[in-house]
C-alpha cells in the first residue's frame, strides 16, 4: 500500500521513505479527516498563497480537538492535490445551517493550530478584507503581511508547554493507546492542571517528552502555550519635560478633535513647520488614554520613531508605549507585537506597518498619521496599500477619530478638507511662541556658477558657502540636502564626436558613480540603483578608446567639496553624510542623530532622510544643493513633491532661540513649486496645482490604478499587456462608464533587471467602480500577482 504522505511517492519493502515530519503530518491529516462528521464546524481559511479563486478563502472543517478555534486563528491546512501543509487564517466560521457550496465529503480537515498561537482581532480581520478588496491582493497574502516573521517563528519568546486532559467523551472516540501512555494520563489526573510537559514526563517515569507529544498529536492531551512577554519599552531618560502653554490655535484643535473621541471623524491638522503639531498629538493622546482607550501614531520613517517615542513616553508618564517598525530586532518585534495583542500597551508608535498592530477589539480610540503627505507611507510590494488611507479605514472600523497632520498636506487630503468637506481642517498658522519662521533665499545657481572662476565642479555656491562659514563661526549647526546619492550620475566619453554613455546592461537606465575610500586607495565604481548591479568605473571609452568623464552630482561629491572648502570639518567626526549608503541600519542613523543633537557634528549632509520631522534647536542654516532634481521627472506629482521637500527641509531651521535661514540653490528659481515653497505659501501652490489637475482629470479628481506587466521578452510583454488591456476594456464596457482604460504604454524605465515593462492605467470617477472593475478582472483570473504583474491602486509613482 502506498504511503499517505505527499512527500513520499515510493514504498520499499513496506517502509515509507518520506521524512518522519512529513509522515507525521500525513498521518495527522488522515486521522483528522477520519474524525469529521456532519456536525463538524466549517470555517473559511485564507491560505498564505496567491490563491484568488475565492474572495475570502477556502472551506475546511474543524476536527473535534480544534472545534473551538476562533476567527482570526492561524492554522495549518492541506492544500491542493498533494495536500501540502500550508499556513492560513480562519477568517470566518460558517453557521450550522449555512451551505458551504461544496459536498461535505470533499471538505478537508484543518490539520492544527499554528505553533505561534497567533489570533488576530476581529477588527483586524475586517481591515484585512478591505485591504484585499481595495488593493486587489489575495486575502491570504494580505494576512501573511500582517503577522511579522518574528512572531510566526516565536523568536525571542519564552514559552512553556503545558498539557491538560482532553474531554472524557472526546477521548472515548480516539484510538487506543499503550498501557504506559494510559498510566501517564492517570498520573496527570492527580496533578494540578494544566501541567508542565516536562513535569508530567518526570512524574510518569518517562526520560523524554516525545511519547507525551504523540499523545498531544493523537488528541488525548490538549497542549496550552503560555508566553512570557518582556515589555521592550523605550527607556524614559531624564526628567519629564513640562508641558508648554498651548496656543489658542493648538487648544482649539485639541478640543475639537477630542470631542469626537468615541466616534469616527476625520481631521486634518495643517500647521507650518514648528507650529507644534506634535504638542497637539500628545494632548489628544493624553485624553484618549485617560478615557480608557488605546491609540496609534504613525510616522513616515523609522528614523523618526525614537525621537517621537521619547517625547510621548516623557509626557504620558503612566502610559505604556509600544513600538513597531522594521528597525527592531526579531526578539524586540515579537515582544512588542505580543504586548499589543495581550492589551498591555496604551499607545503604539511606528512606521506604516504599525497600522496592522493587533490592538484588541473595541479598544482602539484614536489614530494619528504624522506627516501624512510622505510617500514613505506607500508600500511597494503586494499588498500595495497606502498607510494614510489604510489608517482612515482602520479608524472607520474601530469607530474612532483619525487625525492627519502636515505642514504640506497631500493634495488628496487638502481636497478632502477644503472642497469635499470630508475632513475638518484645523489651521496652525504660526510657529510656537519664541520661534520665528526661517528666512528663505532662492539662489539662481546657474548664474552663480558662471561667476565662479574655478574649473572644478562647484556644488556649493558663494551665497551658501558664505552663510555656512558665518553659521559655523557663530557656533551654529548646518543641514545640507541633496536628494541624490552617489558621486555623479552621468558617465560618458570625453570625445564630443562619440555618443557613448554608460548604462546598465540589465536596465534602461544610467549607472551612478560611487567612490569607495575605505581602503588604502581611492576606488571608483558604478552601480545601478534599480537592479544594484556593480562594476569598476571604466577608464576608457569601449567605442573609441578615449578617456571617460563623470558629470552630475551626488552626496559623495558634496562631501568631497565640503572637505575642500572647510578644512576645519573632519569627515565622520564634525561632518557626517547621511544616505542609504552610509546608514545601513536604523541604529546607524539614530547614532548619527544622537551625535548631531549633542553638538558633536556641526554639518549633517544627506538625502531626504534629513528633511522630515527632525527638531534640533541649534540648526541655524539649511542649504538645499539643488532644489529641482525632481522637477524634470515624468510624473504629474513632480511639482508637489518638490514643494513638499523644499518646504519641509527649510522648516528644520530656526527651532531654537536664534533665528534660522534657508538657502535654496536652483537652476529654475522661478518655478512655482520653488518660489512658493520659499514664500511658505502652501495654499496658493495648492490652488494652482489643483487647477492643473482638474483640467487634465488627474488625481485627486480621479482615482488611479496602475498595472505593470514584466517579461524577459519585449514582444511577449507587449502582447500580454495588449491582451490584458483589451480584457479590461471589455469589463468596463459592461457597465462602468466612469472608468477609463489607458494604454498599454511603455513604462518610463522600459526595462529593469532584464525584464521589459508595459503599463496600463485605470482612471475612475469613483473608488467603488475602480474596485468593482478590478474585482471582476480578479474573478476571471486576469490579475495573477507575481513577478510578471503588479497592481498598484492609488499609485504615487510613475516609474
Amino acid at each position: 500500500m502506498p504511503c499517505t504522505s505527499p512527500a513520499c511517492a515510493i514504498e520499499v519493502h513496506g517502509t515509507c521513505q518520506a521524512p518522519f515530519g512529513d509522515r507525521l503530518r500525513a498521518a495527522v491529516s488522515l486521522f483528522a479527516s477520519s474524525t469529521l462528521s456532519e456536525e463538524s464546524p466549517l470555517v473559511v481559511v485564507a491560505v498564505e498563497r496567491a490563491v484568488d479563486r475565492s474572495p475570502d478563502g477556502l472551506t475546511y472543517a474543524l476536527p473535534p480537538k480544534l472545534a473551538q478555534l476562533p476567527e482570526g486563528a492561524r492554522v495549518e491546512v492541506p492544500l491542493g492535490r498533494g495536500e501540502t501543509p500550508t499556513a492560513g487564517w480562519i477568517v470566518r466560521r460558517l453557521a450550522a445551517d449555512e451551505d458551504p457550496g461544496i459536498p461535505r465529503e470533499k471538505i478537508k480537515a484543518v490539520l492544527a493550530q499554528d505553533a505561534s498561537g497567533a489570533v488576530l482581532p476581529g477588527e483586524l480581520i475586517q481591515f484585512a478584507r478591505w485591504i484585499s478588496a481595495y488593493y486587489a491582493c489575495p486575502i491570504g497574502m494580505t494576512l501573511a503581511s500582517i503577522l511579522p516573521a518574528a512572531v510566526r517563528k516565536s523568536i525571542g519568546r519564552v514559552e512553556r508547554t503545558l498539557v491538560d486532559l482532553a474531554a472524557e467523551d472526546a477521548r472515548a472516540a480516539l484510538p487506543k493507546i499503550t498501557k504506559r501512555q494510559q498510566h501517564a494520563l492517570e498520573v496527570l489526573a492527580t496533578l494540578p492542571r494544566p501541567c508542565e510537559l516536562g513535569d508530567l514526563a518526570d512524574a510518569s517515569g518517562y526520560s523524554s517528552t516525545e511519547p507525551l507529544k504523540r499523545l498531544i498529536a493523537s488528541g488525548h492531551l490538549v497542549a496550552v502555550r503560555k508566553t512570557s512577554v518582556e515589555a521592550g519599552f523605550i527607556a524614559r531618560a531624564g526628567r519629564v519635560p513640562p508641558a508648554p502653554q498651548a496656543t489658542a490655535a493648538q487648544q482649539a484643535a485639541v478640543d475639537a478633535i477630542s470631542a469626537d473621541l468615541g466616534r469616527f471623524a476625520q481631521h486634518l491638522v495643517f500647521g507650518v513647520t514648528g507650529s507644534g503639531k506634535t504638542e497637539v498629538y500628545i494632548r489628544i493622546l493624553e485624553r484618549c488614554v485617560a478615557s480608557g482607550k488605546r491609540a496609534m501614531l504613525l510616522v513616515p520613517e523609522i528614523s523618526l520613531t525614537p525621537q517621537t517615542v521619547g517625547r510621548i513616553a516623557g509626557r504620558l508618564v503612566h502610559a505604556k508605549v509600544a513600538v513597531l517598525h522594521s528597525g527592531l530586532t526579531d526578539a524586540q518585534r515579537n515582544q512588542q507585537w505580543q504586548l499589543l495583542a495581550e492589551g498591555g500597551a496604551d499607545v503604539v508608535v511606528g512606521a506604516r506597518s504599525a497600522i496592522f498592530a493587533p490592538i484588541p477589539d473595541g479598544s482602539l480610540g484614536l489614530v494619528i498619521v504624522d506627516e501624512e503627505h510622505e510617500p514613505g507611507y506607500k508600500q511597494d510590494s503586494a499588498p500595495r496599500y497606502h498607510g494614510r488611507d489604510a489608517a482612515i479605514r482602520r479608524a472607520q472600523i474601530a469607530k474612532c477619530p483619525v487625525v492627519l497632520g502636515s505642514a504640506t498636506p497631500s493634495l488628496e487630503s487638502w481636497v478632502n478638507a477644503v472642497e469635499r468637506k470630508v475632513s475638518r481642517l484645523h489651521r496652525l498658522p504660526e510657529r510656537a511662541p519664541g520661534l520665528a519662521v526661517p528666512k528663505v533665499t532662492v539662489v539662481d545657481f546657474a548664474a552663480e556658477r558662471r561667476e565662479v572662476r574655478d574649473r572644478r565642479v562647484t556644488l556649493i555656491g558663494p551665497t551658501l558657502r558664505a552663510s555656512m562659514q558665518r553659521t559655523l563661526d557663530e557656533g551654529g549647526q548646518v543641514l545640507l540636502l541633496l536628494n541624490r546619492r552617489g558621486y555623479a550620475n552621468y558617465i560618458a566619453c570625453t570625445d564630443p564626436r562619440c555618443d557613448w554613455m554608460l548604462t546598465c546592461d540589465a536596465c534602461d537606465a544610467g549607472m551612478v558613480c560611487h567612490v569607495d575610500a575605505t581602503g588604502a586607495a581611492r576606488r571608483s565604481y558604478v552601480r545601478c540603483h534599480h537592479c544594484l548591479a556593480e562594476q569598476l568605473l571604466p577608464k576608457t571609452c569601449p567605442d573609441c578608446g578615449k578617456p571617460v568623464t563623470v558629470f552630475g552630482l551626488g552626496t559623495q561629491r558634496v562631501e568631497e567639496e565640503l572637505a575642500r572648502l572647510f578644512p576645519s570639518l573632519v569627515e565622520g567626526e564634525t561632518m557626517l553624510r547621511v544616505d542609504s549608503d552610509t546608514m545601513q541600519t536604523a541604529a546607524h542613523f539614530h547614532h548619527a542623530l544622537e551625535r548631531f543633537g549633542k553638538g558633536e557634528v556641526k554639518v549633517l549632509m544627506g538625502t531626504q532622510m534629513i528633511a522630515k520631522g527632525l527638531d534640533f534647536p541649534n540648526v541655524r542654516l539649511v542649504g538645499v544643493i539643488s532644489a529641482d532634481t525632481a522637477l524634470s521627472l515624468p510624473d504629474f506629482r513632480a511639482a508637489e513633491r518638490t514643494f513638499q521637500l523644499v518646504s519641509q527641509v527649510a522648516g528644520r531651521a530656526g527651532r531654537g532661540e536664534k533665528p534660522g535661514r534657508a538657502i535654496i540653490q536652483s537652476f529654475e528659481p522661478d518655478a512655482p513649486a520653488i518660489r512658493l515653497a520659499a514664500a511658505h505659501d502652501y495654499e496658493r501652490f495648492a490652488t494652482q496645482e489643483l487647477e492643473d489637475r482638474r483640467q487634465f482629470r488627474l488625481p485627486p479628481y480621479r482615482r488611479l490604478a496602475r498595472l505593470v506587466l514584466r517579461h524577459p521578452g519585449e514582444t511577449e510583454c507587449a502582447e500580454r499587456a495588449a491582451a490584458l488591456a483589451e480584457a479590461l476594456r471589455r469589463i468596463v464596457a459592461g457597465g462602468f462608464s466612469g472608468v477609463e482604460v489607458q494604454g498599454p504604454s511603455i513604462c518610463p524605465i522600459a526595462r529593469i533587471s532584464g525584464k521589459y515593462r508595459r503599463q496600463i492605467e485605470l482612471f475612475s470617477e469613483s473608488a467603488s467602480d475602480l474596485t468593482k472593475v478590478l474585482a471582476a478582472a480578479r474573478s476571471e483570473g486576469l490579475l495573477k500577482l507575481g513577478e510578471e504583474l503588479a497592481v498598484d491602486v492609488d499609485a504615487i509613482s510613475a516609474v
